[in-house]
């Protein structure tokens, strides 16, 4: 059976990688942890304010945007340089937000550089590079999710125009986004999907109200959407009609993984703050760290974050080769998402009482990170995709093995 993945290391990696990522660091604990406390206190999202003069603050710290193209004004990383940076920004939980790689706009950032050309480029991606929020109109209620393919937004072609309806939810960041990608299917490509690019300010685009979620750590909500008779000139469209789902696994794939990485950051953070206490509480004659039960706690986190570093790094490499990294992708995916999750909730019951109170970011991070089993596809339906792909077929077909 052919390989489905291929060995790879971070360990030849330029080395200003490793500094940039550490710069990071150090720009994380210093100017994003001091303001989480206040953050976390108010119950409140992260405010346009806040996320601004985080913003300001990475500019002058030189910090800001590294994952974007050189000619955006980043540092032109790969994939596995990105996996640095972006869990050290991960490290606070406003970090994504201060380095403006936090979803969606990273995902956007990215899709619209493979696919955006001339105008777009610079009424849409500059913009968003520089700072801008936007929006990624996909997910349905009843229909598109998971399954794609159960998407009911219609676009109809009305001479030079389009007119798009349909209703949109868990649209992270829509209030106050300065525009939208709306995925829409395409009556006039036979029903296949388009993506379009306008202002949110377009006339029948209608942010209903967001959506009360488990955590609140992004700015703009997560919010249904209303999309009535919007009107969208030709120009409108991004790429060419009928190949949203091929440019959504443009958008995916690395989406997939950019949340990997910041959310490793978020877990060493949760681990970190456990062994600490581990290190100096002390309980029933010992330092809490030093008894068996706390010690394989620690133990397995620091199994499951170095595993899900290589299997991170793994798919990146293979994005990087060319490929489009879909079953790659899609396993760490899930290991990740499952690994940090165990990590966070092995790191609240190390703190014990002190782990369910809002004294340390600990359990802002576990009620955030039980989302990420769930969006970008949750992991029952990434099994499904992994399993089905795992089937011998074609010229790897094997005689069949169980018979006697």
């Amino acid at each position: 059976m052919a390989k489905l993945y291929s060995d790879v290391s971070m360990s030849d990696l330029p080395g200003e990688v490793d500094r940039l990522a550490e710069k990071v660091r150090d720009f994380v604990t210093t100017a994003c942890i001091p303001e989480e406390a206040a953050w976390r206190a108010s119950g409140e999202e992260v405010s346009e304010d806040l996320r601004r003069e985080l913003m300001a603050r990475a500019r002058a710290a030189g910090v800001y945007g590294l994952h974007l193209p050189k000619a955006f004004g980043g540092a032109g990383l790969d994939h596995r340089g990105k996996a640095k940076v972006l869990e050290a920004a991960g490290y606070s939980m406003l970090g994504p937000l201060a380095l403006h790689c936090a979803a969606p706009d990273e995902g956007n950032q990215h899709l619209l550089d493979v696919v955006a050309e001339g105008d777009q480029r610079e009424e849409y991606l500059r913009p968003l590079c520089e700072g801008e929020r936007s929006c990624f109109l996909m997910t349905e209620p009843g229909g598109a999710g998971a399954d794609p393919a159960g998407m009911k937004t219609l676009a109809v072609r009305d001479g030079g125009d389009y007119v798009i309806n349909g209703r949109k939810w868990f649209i992270t960041g829509a209030l106050g986004a300065r525009f939208a990608i709306i995925m829409a299917r395409d009556a006039s490509a036979g029903g296949s999907p388009t993506m379009f690019l306008t202002p949110m300010t377009t006339p029948g685009i209608n942010v209903i109200r967001p959506m009360e979620v488990m955590a609140h750590d992004s700015t703009g909500g997560h919010c249904l959407v209303d999309l009535v008779d919007v009107r969208v000139p030709v120009s409108a469209v991004l790429g060419e009609p009928g190949q949203g789902f091929r440019y959504a696994q443009v958008r995916l794939a690395p989406a997939r993984l950019t949340h990997c990485m910041r959310w490793l950051g978020a877990a060493q953070r949760s681990h970190d703050i456990a062994r600490s206490h581990a290190a100096h509480r002390e309980l029933f004659g010992n330092v809490l760290g030093h008894h068996q039960g706390v010690s394989f706690q620690l133990a397995d986190n620091e199994m499951d974050l170095y595993a899900a570093r290589a299997v991170t790094a793994q798919a990146c490499a293979v994005l990087d080769a060319g490929s489009q990294g879909r079953h790659e992708s899609s396993m760490a995916k899930v290991f990740v998402s499952e690994a940090t999750s165990r990590v966070v909730d092995r790191s609240v019951q190390i703190l014990g009482g002190l782990g369910v109170t809002g004294m340390t970011p600990v359990e802002h991070i576990y009620r955030s990170i039980r989302a990420f089993r769930i969006y970008d596809g949750p992991s029952e339906a990434h099994r499904m995709a992994i399993g089905r792909r795992s089937l011998p077929k074609g010229d790897d077909l094997l005689p069949d093995l169980t018979a006697f």
